[in-house]
This record gives C-alpha cells, structure tokens and sequence, in this order.
C-alpha cells in the first residue's frame, strides 16, 4: 500500500460570497488575524506528512504564489530593522514543502479541479484538504492526520465526516454507512444535500484521501448539479469506500459569519490577544 505523499488543496474559485474583498484578493488569502486561511491548509498538509502540496488555482489566483516564494532580501531587510522574528517566519512558509501549481480555467466543479491535478498525483492516494473548512483540534492529530491513519488501516478512500443537525443535512453530502466500527465507517454511498430523510447525520466536512482510481471515474463523470462535475458522483462509484467520523472543531469560513467564529476563537486562543478580545466581548454584552 502506497504511503499519501501528496495534498490537494483547490484554489481556483471565485469567492463571490466574500465580494468585493475577493474581486482583488483571493478568498484564500483572507486572514485569521494575521495568517491567511491558505496556510492553516498547507501546515496542516505538511503536519500530516505531506511532502509536497499541489495547489489548483486559476490564472485570476496568481497572487497566491507570491505568498510561498522564498524573498532572502525581503529577509535581510526584515532583520536589518531588528525584526528576526518575522523573517524567520516568511522564510519557514517559503520553505514548509514542495508547492506545485495545477491551473483549473474553466469553473466547472470539485470532480473538475480534483481531474487537473491527475499528471501531478499519478497513481498515488493523496490527499485533499478544501479550505473553506477550518478544522481545529488543539489536543490532538489533525483531521487529516486522522484521515490518513484511517487510510492507512482500510487501504481505502476515506471521506472526513462529522454528524451535523437534522436540519443542516439538506446543505451537505450525506453518509449512506453500512456499519460503523467506533469512527470509521464503511459506506453503501452518499446523498447530495437531501430534502429529506437523510440516510444519517454524518456530512462529508472538506476533507479526503483519495486512492488514483478516482481520475477513472472522473473522467466518465457526467456533470451533475450546476453543469459541474461532482467529486461526490465519482466517489460513489468507487468499489470500496469508507467515512471517518473526525475529531476537530470545524469553521465553516466560507461563511461570512463562520469566519467570524474563527477569528473570535482562534483570538481567545492567543495569549497576546486573548485577554483584550475577552475584555471586548464582555464589554459588548454588558
């Protein structure tokens, strides 16, 4: 059984939920507080034991490359003013691993972007991190961490899930299981945002490893929903397919108030901002 090597994280989309922010900013290089959301992705990529990270972006997303390009002088000129310490934090980011850039020009789906990166995979498993889902979890290995260990016990494509309210299941890929074993979870298939009666409460939350098999399938794909191509609808062609119940707390900041959420957590959690930001909030409700 291959070892996951590679992460995919795509980074093409256009971000309209964050307009106009994004009409000169890719959606993610929004920060929290002072780290773009991009970089919670890829440290937890690397943290997992990624070697390399490919990112899909568009021509639109250049920017994004400019972030991980190593600056020795942008370094040099940090230090000469006495400022070691963010010099030595731009020069980890540019050096945290291989980053390979895969271009998606035409918007046409999750399975599309996923189908770009197949030259860069090759017949590796690998994983895929969406980064609209932050995922957190402070005591313990990360939701992808969490994954790949999954992978490593099933041989298996691995979908990260967590139970989400009756009333949330018409907004998520929904987990048709056929048994449970603690977390994991081994599936007759999946149901794309049901109107009703969900087979369960477990939605697929932005996280994946991926055996090559699925470049196959998605090229038979038919587009779904919206005209694009779904990864779901390939994914549930697989022979053998699993869901792993991740530990983690999970921000939606594709969402404007999920962002929010984020920010005021991840700030509680600063020791140079969590005393301030509790003082604020207590002000504000009293």
């Amino acid at each position: 059984m291959k070892k996951v090597r590679k992460a995919v994280i795509p980074a093409a989309g256009l971000g309209t939920r964050f307009l106009p922010a994004t009409k000169g900013l890719p959606k993610e290089m929004l920060p929290i507080i002072d780290k773009p959301t991009l970089l919670y992705q890829v440290e937890e990529a690397v943290n997992a034991g990624c070697e390399e990270v490919i990112l899909i972006i568009s021509k639109a997303k250049e920017d994004i490359k400019k972030f991980f390009v190593r600056e020795e002088s942008y370094e040099e000129y940090l230090r000469s003013k006495g400022q070691n310490e963010f010099a030595d934090e731009i020069k980890r980011i540019a050096t945290l691993c291989k980053i390979t850039y895969v271009y998606q020009n035409e918007m046409k789906g999750l399975g599309h972007a996923i189908l770009c990166t197949k030259d860069a995979i090759g017949d590796e498993p690998f994983l895929v991190i969406l980064g609209d889902d932050l995922v957190i979890n402070k005591n313990g290995p990360t939701a992808s961490e969490q994954l790949i260990e999954a992978y490593n016990k099933t041989g298996k494509s691995i979908l990260g899930v967590q139970k989400v309210s009756l009333e949330a299941t018409k907004k998520y890929g929904i987990v048709d299981p056929i048994s449970e074993d603690g977390r994991l979870i081994k599936m007759k298939g999946m149901v794309e945002k049901p109107a009703s009666n969900p087979p369960s409460l477990y939605a697929a939350l932005g996280r994946y490893v991926i055996t090559s098999d699925i470049f196959d399938l998605l090229e038979t794909t038919k587009p779904g929903k919206g005209g694009e191509i779904q990864l779901t609808d390939a994914l549930k062609r697989l022979d053998s397919i699993y869901a792993y119940d991740f530990i983690g707390t999970r921000y939606d900041i594709g969402d404007k108030f999920g962002y929010v959420t984020a920010i005021i957590d991840l700030a509680l959690d600063r020791d140079d901002l969590r005393e301030k930001t509790l003082s604020f909030i207590k002000n504000k409700i009293n």
